[in-house]
């Protein structure tokens, strides 16, 4: 029965691959176009579409027209089992919303926002490992380059969702509005933005982003999007005439930690909710739940020996403390144990020595967590796959963010739409 349902959902996939070849932008796959028509049928959205060649509704109609003709589409209900029914990870049937996931990695914030009742009608990231991940988890290969990708082609949709590089903007900036921005990336989210008008948007980044260039990136992004029409929690007056300090202060209530949603890691990230103005008043923060951590939670029960650190490498990071804490730098690894409430912060580079996160073992040296374990310490769920390989499963996880964190957020949205 599987094999059957799976040919015929690649039958539907060669069918509408030749239409969909001029709608693929420059730096995205084929594929990428084929997996968003597909899901935009099962779930009742947008086509992404090259508006020079067609409208989004009239190529809609025209490839439903297609496969109906083909005897591939009977009905919504019975296609939308052909396109999830193999998939763990899967939007409700009637979404209550519909979301697109840029800078998207390996989908930590889709998850958030589809296990709170969203649909995800399009996705974006550049790395080909995350976007295999992706895929193999979503059902969906992401768009490539955002870049290149014009805003006017992307669905209409009900939320953003971006975790963005942090990129200094020129000094000349703050007189052009949007212009400013040019040459990152930030930009190409604030042009979908101004152009889409979502009714929120929810921008991810580092804790460092409040005080990096002194405040002066902070309040570049602020005022971009304030300048087009959007609120969040600090005040207009107080971004376009108000010290880097003052927004920098009501910046870090913005501030949220994964210990305090239920996960035994000791990871901040800003979230900037933004809304249209007149929308709401003020965006409540989740507040933490209570949920006492431990190490222990995430641990495997079997670890494989092989995620114990040699001597050579146990000496270096021992040396390497000594070194900078009589440098005055503090840095090192971090050890834990099972009792310990949480660990550092797991990073991207984690798959090279594992020394922001090694775990204690008696009689022998310390270890790295596996990529289960890192996958538990990001919220991700058991059904959730990693990467083959272990290099590219740390460094994705370490990418990522905290699903349970961006599921308390999306349920304070799910609410302000209901």
């Amino acid at each position: 029965m599987m094999n059957s349902k799976a040919n015929k959902l690649q039958q539907v996939e060669n069918l509408i691959k030749p239409i969909a070849t001029c709608h693929v932008p420059d730096g995205t796959e084929v594929e990428a176009v084929v997996d968003q028509w597909v899901h935009a049928i099962a779930t009742d959205s947008q086509f992404f579409c090259d508006n020079d060649i067609s409208s989004a509704n009239e190529l809609k109609a025209e490839v439903i027209a297609l496969l109906k003709a083909n005897e591939l589409l009977i009905n919504i209900e019975s296609f939308y089992e052909l396109v999830f029914e193999h998939l763990t990870l899967k939007p409700i049937r009637d979404s209550n919303f519909k979301f697109i996931d840029l800078f998207a990695g390996i989908g930590g914030v889709r998850l958030g926002f589809q296990n709170n009742g969203g649909a995800c009608v399009f996705s974006s990231e550049f790395d080909k490992h995350a976007q295999a991940t992706y895929q193999n988890n979503h059902g969906e290969f992401p768009f490539g380059d955002i870049t290149s990708i014009n805003p006017i082609s992307i669905p209409e949709h009900d939320v953003l969702l971006a975790g963005f590089p942090c990129q200094p903007f020129s000094h000349a900036g703050l007189k052009l509005g949007i212009d400013d921005t040019r040459g990152t990336l930030f930009h190409n989210i604030a042009r979908i933005i101004e152009e889409k008008q979502p009714k929120f948007a929810l921008l991810e980044n580092v804790k460092g982003l409040v005080s990096h260039d002194k405040g002066y990136t902070l309040k570049v992004i602020l005022k971009t999007l304030t300048d087009i029409g959007y609120s969040c929690n600090i005040p207009k007056e107080l971004i376009e005439n108000g010290t880097a300090k003052q927004i920098q202060t009501e910046a870090k209530k913005m501030v949220m930690k994964s210990v305090d949603f239920g996960v035994p890691q000791n990871r901040q990230r800003i979230y900037i909710m933004l809304w249209k103005n007149g929308l709401i008043e003020q965006f409540e923060y989740p507040k933490p739940t209570g949920v006492t951590t431990k190490v222990a939670d995430i641990l495997e029960d079997d670890p494989c020996e092989k995620l114990t650190i040699s001597d050579r490498l146990w000496a270096g990071h021992q040396r390497r403390k000594i070194e900078n804490k009589a440098k005055g730098k503090g840095f090192g690894y971090g050890l834990v144990t099972p009792e310990s409430e949480y660990t550092n912060t797991i990073s991207a580079r984690y798959y090279k020595d594992g020394s922001e996160i090694l775990l204690a073992q008696e009689g022998k040296n310390p270890r790295k967590i596996s990529t289960r374990e890192a996958a538990r310490l990001q919220g991700f769920p058991e059904v959730f796959v990693p990467s083959k390989s272990n290099t590219q499963a740390y460094k994705q996880f370490g990418n990522s963010v905290t699903v349970p964190v961006i599921s308390a957020l999306a349920n304070k949205v799910k609410q302000l739409m209901e």
